[in-house]
């Protein structure tokens, strides 16, 4: 005998003998309007329209690391008979993330890089259930952002912030499509500004916040309290794979910079300064005087570059950029990447304990003045790097004392030809093979030996 209902009765009942007057009261609220609730729902109304499901297919080849080892040695593959399609090299993918509507009219939808990185076939989904597919437009794998295109009626776009005027503190809400779960929203402050080394092979200023982002929201909008879009969420901390209150947007000032160049040329121009450049430690403020730890030491000047041109010199400081304050070498890459090609740039720096001023035209990105081979990788940081002329490979120009590179045993000279298995051409390659790696080994000529050099 089920005896909730008799004993919910029971305590109603005694309520109600004990505080008769409160009945009335009770039952006049209802006819009484009552007074709104704060309340965050006209913002999702206005914004969520703008935010849209992106599902993708497409095809990846399978990395070595995929295949069974043994299918690649002949012996094995003649002594049992192991046919040659026996373990393709592609497979069949599908993944889904988030992206924001940024211009209803053109049909301009913008998401990160890595939701439609190798998509065959994209199709985007609205707020009302409409469903049609999308293209590409350009992509920028080094701030992970992408343009589609979908023109299609009755778009809604999203009015864009401006992220330069957030601050720490500030109310946020996320939009998107966290595993599979179509237009959610959650709810949470800025919890810094600045962020960096998340992705230390891209260009990174990223807000960090608390409103939970998970899995599927990559590419959704991260919106202000006035319904505009202030970032593009793009990745969060955590071990579980799950959200722990720590997630990453891209700043919207950013994502108009990228876009801007999307739409003109189909991808980004990035500007190259031509430094090899490092963060301004305690030790390194000591041994050139300065009077604090902020900057960015210039390690090495590219020759014929925009930096030799405009008269930086080994050994300065840079500490200023366009009269905004540049307190890293992170952060002078990155305002740096984000200047257009044949732009010009002022520089403030430090020399001898003198301050200088000088002007530099921006030049374009080469595989020469990528010589920073911590773009290629952190194992490599403190390598000045050079495709050989003429007899292919990477050449080690210059290496930093004490740095990772130094550490590992690499020496000026020497001619990396391949990692791991794989042959190394020019930087470009290295680049490719090296990405994202937390080990390598280095395929190393010295001399006329040839040895391997462990990397970590």
């Amino acid at each position: 005998m089920n005896l909730r209902p008799r004993l919910a009765g029971f305590a109603l009942a005694a309520l109600v003998s004990l505080a008769p007057a409160a009945v009335p009261a009770l039952a006049g609220s209802s006819q009484r309007e009552l007074a709104p609730l704060p309340s965050l729902a006209p913002v999702v109304k206005r914004a969520s329209p703008a935010v849209v499901n992106i599902a993708t297919r497409g095809t990846i080849k399978a990395s070595a690391g995929q295949r069974n080892p043994l299918l690649d040695d002949p012996f094995f593959r003649r002594f049992f008979d192991v046919p040659p399609d026996a373990a393709p090299r592609e497979r069949q993918f599908r993944s889904a993330g988030s992206g924001v509507i940024v211009d209803a009219q053109n049909g301009y939808i913008v998401t990160n890089y890595h939701v439609v990185e190798n998509a065959d076939e994209i199709t985007v989904t609205l707020l009302d259930n409409r469903t049609f597919p999308a293209k590409i437009i350009g992509t920028d794998q080094g701030s992970d952002l992408a343009l589609l295109q979908a023109r299609q009626p009755n778009l809604v776009a999203m009015p864009l912030g401006d992220s330069s005027r957030l601050q720490v503190g500030d109310y946020v809400l996320a939009i998107g499509n966290p595993f599979g779960l179509q237009h959610t929203v959650t709810a949470g402050i800025v919890s810094a500004l600045g962020r960096s080394g998340i992705n230390p092979e891209g260009y990174e200023d990223f807000i960090q916040t608390d409103a939970s982002i998970n899995p599927g929201n990559s590419g959704g909008a991260l919106v202000n309290l006035r319904g505009e879009l202030v970032g593009i969420n793009s990745a969060i901390l955590s071990r579980s794979g799950g959200n722990i209150g720590i997630g990453f947007a891209i700043p919207v000032d950013m994502v108009k910079s990228v876009m801007a160049q999307l739409i003109r040329y189909g991808e980004v121009k990035r500007g190259v300064l031509g430094v090899n450049i490092y963060d301004v430690t305690p030790e390194i403020a000591k041994e050139f005087g300065l009077h604090e730890t902020s900057g960015a030491l210039v390690a090495g000047v590219i020759q014929g570059s925009a930096a030799d041109k405009a008269g930086i010199k080994t050994g300065d400081v840079i500490v200023a950029l366009n009269g905004g304050k540049v307190t890293s070498a992170g952060e002078l890459r990155n305002a740096i990447g984000m200047l257009r090609v044949g732009s010009t740039v002022r520089i403030d720096l430090l020399r001898d304990g003198q301050r200088h001023r000088l002007t530099a035209t921006i030049g374009g990105q080469t595989d020469v003045e990528t010589a920073n081979a911590g773009i290629i990788n952190k194992a490599l940081d403190g390598a000045e790097l050079a495709d050989a002329p003429g007899a292919g490979g990477v050449l080690v120009k210059a290496i930093q004392d004490g740095s990772a590179a130094a550490q590992s045993g690499l020496r000026a000279n020497d001619l990396i030809i391949g990692v791991g298995r794989e042959a190394v051409t020019d930087t470009k390659s290295l680049r490719t093979l090296a990405k994202g790696a937390t080990f390598l080994m280095l395929k190393v000529r010295r001399g006329t030996a040839v040895m391997l050099i462990p990397l970590r």
